[in-house]
């Protein structure tokens, strides 16, 4: 597949994308984290933010694997790519956890509640998910950032 228009790679207009999908779904986790008025007026934007990070990380990542096809071999190249191999599973974490997060306030909390589950259940799942969302929105953070420095080093250096 040629992942280009009129001549010009896509490459550009889907990290792009992502550039801007990744931090704002990690920021507005955090917000939905810390913040629980925020999080019942957000209800399913941050899911759906982390949905579009993750629907744009692999066609950028596709994207550039062709346009590397087509570019010198150089350091700052393979860099930019190595630190974008990282980024996937970040996401994909991302989307998971605030997706999870998302369903224990939404519905968890109810149902274990009418079920009579024990204390130790709310309290794992009340501070696993919210926990394990900021890790997963910090470590994208830093590897969006990390893969876009590399690249525009890349770009404006190489």
């Amino acid at each position: 597949m040629s992942w280009e228009i009129a001549g010009l790679p896509l490459h550009p207009l889907f990290i792009h994308l992502r550039a801007v999908a990744v931090p704002v779904a990690a920021i507005l986790a955090l917000v939905a984290v810390f913040w629980p008025g925020a999080r019942r007026r957000m209800g399913l934007v941050v899911p759906a933010v982390s949905l579009v990070a993750l629907i744009s990380t692999p066609l950028s990542s596709s994207s550039g694997e062709w346009l590397e096809e087509t570019v010198p071999e150089t350091a700052l190249v393979e860099r930019h790519a190595e630190l974008a191999d990282l980024l996937l599973p970040c996401v994909i974490a991302l989307f998971v956890f605030s997706a999870a997060y998302w369903a224990w306030n939404t519905f968890g909390r109810r149902v274990v509640a009418s079920k009579g589950a024990s204390r130790g259940v709310v309290s794992t799942a009340s501070v696993a998910l919210p926990s394990l969302l900021v890790l997963a929105s910090l470590v994208s953070l830093v590897v969006v950032v990390l893969v876009g420095h590399a690249g525009s080093v890349a770009v404006w250096n190489g």
